[in-house]
């Protein structure tokens, strides 16, 4: 939840700087351009460090139950099928567009960047606060997921996040025993993200 605050701070503040700068558009778009695709190319290096880095929860995979395996293919495809038909209420929203948001699975800083490079800073603006609610939405609503819908059910919920951010609520709502289960969920679509973001946004 602390880490979400910050980021709508951060956000807050770049709409803050943005509007000093406005008087100098061109100049400032060109910066901003480049400096986004910088930030992109070192978060996605920083993402490869730590997928490498941590052999231990790369063993730790080959203990999952087989079809529990299954988990992240389920998440990536009703997300996708909950935002197509989501796409529906929204008209004057092409599919493919909303498809490359609901393609984050919460991880709002990656996805996000990739969204306003392919489409803009609008449907960017977009991709962060969806991204950043689904995060915040099963942070507050995990006892509730569990007790309703089951303890898998938050874990689906958290997306590319159960593997850090929202790991320390699955164990306490969901037990001990998903852990692994839930870190093996987050890398896997954690994994799928810029793919299958950058494939809508180029669509």
């Amino acid at each position: 939840m602390k880490g979400s605050i910050i980021i709508i701070a951060f956000f807050a503040l770049g709409i803050a700087v943005g509007l000093q700068f406005s008087t100098c558009n061109l100049q400032f778009s060109i910066f901003n351009l480049q400096f986004s695709t910088f930030i992109l190319y070192a978060l996605m290096f920083c993402v490869g460090i730590s997928i490498g880095s941590d052999t231990k929860t790369l063993k730790s995979f080959k203990d999952v139950n087989p079809r529990l395996m299954m988990l992240p293919v389920m998440t990536v495809v009703s997300t996708l099928a909950g935002t197509a038909a989501a796409s529906a209420l929204l008209p004057h929203r092409h599919l493919f567009d909303c498809l490359a948001i609901g393609s984050g699975f919460g991880y709002y800083s990656l996805s996000s960047i990739f969204i306003t490079e392919y489409k803009g800073a609008e449907l960017g603006t977009i991709a962060l606060l969806a991204n950043i609610m689904r995060e915040i939405i099963t942070l507050m609503c995990a006892p509730l997921l569990v007790r309703y819908f089951g303890k898998l059910a938050p874990i689906s919920m958290g997306g590319a996040t159960t593997m850090d951010t929202t790991l320390p609520i699955i164990t306490r709502t969901s037990g001990q025993d998903y852990v692994i289960v839930s870190i093996f969920h987050g890398f896997c679509v954690d994994f799928s993200v810029p793919f299958l973001v950058t494939f809508f946004s180029s669509i």
